[in-house]
């Protein structure tokens, strides 16, 4: 019996260890890159002039990663938006001071990415997540509009 009980501890650990765990987003990031971001608003409806100045601003985005719980916090001396979410839940999203509009929304893995799906008013809407190195990376999705935008992190 205690052969087997070892066997089996053994055969447990073996499998946790080729279990991977999904990549760490937590930390401080600065904006680097922001590409086709005026365009992406623009698919949002967004008015010319929050446009004008909305793609001026670097936001930083400060990310607190514990297991399956994740917010996500945009920075910018215009305004802040928090977005806190347990992965594979889907959630009311209030998008107020950005296109003013409300979704359902739910965000998944793949792979080592975060893909959200906004369900609402615009079709095909929605993000992907991911890291590279020290660098964090944005895709911005509305209809057929893509914004690339990267992140450095701060140490």
């Amino acid at each position: 019996k205690q052969a087997l009980q070892s066997e089996v501890q053994l055969s447990f650990v073996s499998v946790a260890e080729d279990l991977e765990m999904p990549i760490d987003f937590s930390g401080y990031w600065k904006m680097m890159i922001n590409e086709n971001f005026e365009e992406y608003l623009k698919a949002l409806g967004v008015n010319i002039a929050l446009r004008k100045i909305a793609v001026l601003l670097k936001a930083d985005k400060d990310i607190i990663h514990k297991g399956d719980h994740i917010i996500i916090k945009t920075i910018s001396s215009l305004r802040n938006y928090i977005m806190e979410f347990d992965i594979g839940k889907e959630f009311p999203e209030d998008l107020s001071g950005i296109d003013d509009r409300k979704c359902m929304t739910t965000v998944n893995w793949d792979g080592d990415r975060l893909v959200c799906v906004q369900n609402g008013e615009k079709q095909g809407r929605g993000w992907t997540h991911w890291i590279e190195g020290d660098e964090l990376h944005l895709e911005l999705r509305v209809d057929d509009v893509k914004s690339k935008q990267v992140f450095k992190k701060v140490e």
